[in-house]
């Protein structure tokens, strides 16, 4: 795999938004993310966006995070939210989202966050299932879908 620190708004990672959004349509039936996500929130030093690609060339996968700190949606000092985790379907099961939460996690920790967190939902379990055996644990509901019901919300420190 190699990735690559792309802008959120490059063709490329447009396309693969698209796609997870269609899959979150697709699972939740509401349309997709509703979260405001500005390209600019994944400029660093305050943010990344990466875009995975594949032997071909072909882009695979993405993942960004975007600085957060105290705010009345409940994030605190320091939070490095994780956004538009995704890889396409016929590369899953090949660790591509655990290499890219590495890269993520790295480079928040790297720019000085204390914490990565992440909203998710129940019709989400192999995100659940990543996110929770690589050390996340259940925090305090933040973000837009945090009166949600079907709204997870995890976290995990970035020890330097």
């Amino acid at each position: 795999m190699n990735m690559r620190r792309l802008p959120f708004d490059h063709p490329d990672a447009v396309k693969l938004n698209d796609e997870v959004q269609a899959e979150y349509h697709e699972r939740y039936g509401d349309g997709g993310d509703a979260t405001v996500v500005d390209a600019a929130d994944f400029e660093p030093p305050r943010g990344v966006y990466f875009v995975a690609y594949d032997a071909l060339e072909r882009p695979v996968a993405t993942g960004g995070w975007r600085s957060q700190d105290a705010n009345g949606e409940g994030n605190e000092d320091g939070d490095a939210e994780l956004k538009r985790m995704f890889v396409i379907r016929e590369m899953r099961g090949l660790g591509l989202a655990r290499r890219m939460l590495a890269a993520l996690e790295e480079d928040a920790r790297a720019a000085g966050r204390t914490r990565m967190v992440l909203e998710t939902g129940t019709e989400q379990p192999e995100a659940i299932a990543l996110y929770t055996s690589s050390g996340y644990e259940p925090c305090g509901k933040f973000g837009y879908y945090r009166h949600h019901e079907a709204s997870r919300c995890y976290a995990k420190p970035l020890a330097p």
